[in-house]
């Protein structure tokens, strides 16, 4: 496998989402594992590491934080926003 590049790391965390942050930093850590400490790639990776971990962490703590108040513009049209109990319609 050739060495890996910055544009290697950004094609793997750009499209990064809270669900899937924990996973991607372990792509990335398995990425630069072989790299010297002081290399720039590895440099860079840990920096992108450290950014899945805190989308990871916050996303984790979504359940502690308030909700959307339902006046949000928008909020009606979101299908998740409704409660299981009482869900909207389904679009045609």
């Amino acid at each position: 496998m050739a060495a890996p590049t910055f544009d290697d790391i950004d094609a793997l965390v750009g499209p990064a989402t809270p669900h899937f942050a924990y996973q991607l930093r372990a792509r990335v850590r398995e990425l630069i594992e072989d790299l010297p400490d002081e290399h720039p790639v590895r440099r860079y990776g840990e920096e992108k590491m450290d950014l899945l971990d805190r989308l990871g962490h916050a996303s984790s703590l979504a359940e502690d934080g308030a909700r959307e108040p339902q006046t949000r513009i928008g909020w009606e049209t979101i299908p998740s926003s409704a409660p299981a109990f009482d869900p909207l319609p389904k679009r045609e």
